[in-house]
């Protein structure tokens, strides 16, 4: 019975193996549908949808963008970590799904380096903390002052409790000794509007969707979060210039699927992701807002995922910085 069995195994383990080429060869054979675990208008929905049409035409298939706000991403991420392994549903991750949530939670429902294939990274893009016109703050300088003075009254919002700019928030708040409101969104958009309409008074959120409202004056920038400035924003400190050194981070966003994914299949998806950032649409997008190109390999991916959930682990330890 051991030896039928063992040889059914050995069989199976065969027709599997024959069958990932030919998997590979016909996918996509239908729609792929990348999850963006924040609502539209954010750093990651913009991603999605910079990369999304290159993507579809590269592959021959439809490429959807798929908003599943909540719970700062971990909703949407959790979905994909636990959808068939075949390479239709993917990830636009981010720092905060990928490190920051993950850090955060202990009872967090994925792990992010068990349960997800890294495809590409396709974007960095520094934060900017940015301020209601109405906030008496014209430098970094004057905010933690006027923060100092009314501590808890000025508010700070977020894409949602346990975000990347969360994290940010909180520990500019560790650093300077200052104490904010935080108020937790679903998703930039949505704390970007209330921002604008002066409902909120202070937000770290990513250069790509902030930009065009710093431009045109209806929000001030008061420093970006890169070791050197922004070609977009050229006239805008570093907060290393401001005052506040080692304030050093760059919001990542990438492609992910599902752990178990066929390395052919990943490999189908990479090729197409480096293509489509490579592409004159997706460049001169990226251009006008601020934002860096990548498009590494997997395994390159896989490392800054594993750093970058290490860094944010340690830094909410020891910081003892807590989620609302």
């Amino acid at each position: 019975m051991k030896q039928i069995l063992a040889q059914a195994s050995a069989l199976l383990t065969s027709m599997l193996l024959a069958a990932a080429p030919a998997l590979a060869q016909t996918f996509p054979s239908k729609p792929i549908r990348i999850v963006v675990p924040f609502a539209p208008g954010g750093n990651v929905d913009i991603t999605a949808r910079t990369v999304a049409p290159e993507l579809s035409a590269l592959l021959g298939q439809p490429v959807i963008v798929d908003n599943k706000p909540g719970a700062g991403g971990t909703i949407g991420a959790n979905e994909v970590a636990k959808a068939a392994a075949d390479g239709y549903t993917l990830l636009m991750g981010s720092n905060s799904t990928i490190s920051v949530a993950p850090a955060l939670y202990p009872n967090n429902p994925y792990n992010p380096v068990r349960d997800f294939a890294p495809i590409s990274n396709l974007a960095q893009v520094p934060f900017v903390l940015v301020v209601h016109p109405g906030v008496p703050a014209n430098n970094v300088r004057e905010l933690v002052a006027l923060a100092r003075e009314k501590p808890g009254q000025l508010s700070m919002a977020s894409a949602g409790t346990g975000s990347s700019n969360h994290l940010v928030g909180e520990l500019f708040q560790a650093q300077t000794g200052v104490r904010l409101n935080h108020i937790p969104y679903k998703g930039s958009g949505q704390a970007l509007n209330d921002l604008l309409a002066g409902q909120v008074s202070v937000m770290f959120d990513q250069l790509t969707s902030a930009s065009a409202n710093i431009k045109a004056g209806k929000l001030r920038a008061l420093a970006v979060s890169s070791t050197v400035r922004s070609a977009t924003l050229p006239d805008v400190p570093t907060f290393a210039e401001a005052g506040i050194s080692g304030f050093d981070f760059t919001n990542v966003t990438g492609l992910l699927a599902p752990a178990g994914t066929p390395p052919e299949v990943i490999a189908r998806l990479h090729a197409a992701a480096v293509k489509a950032v490579e592409s004159k649409a997706v460049r001169d997008r990226f251009a006008a807002m601020g934002v860096i190109a990548v498009g590494d390999r997997p395994e390159q991916f896989g490392a800054f995922i594993r750093e970058d959930f290490a860094r944010w682990t340690k830094v909410v330890k020891d910081g003892n910085i807590k989620v609302d």
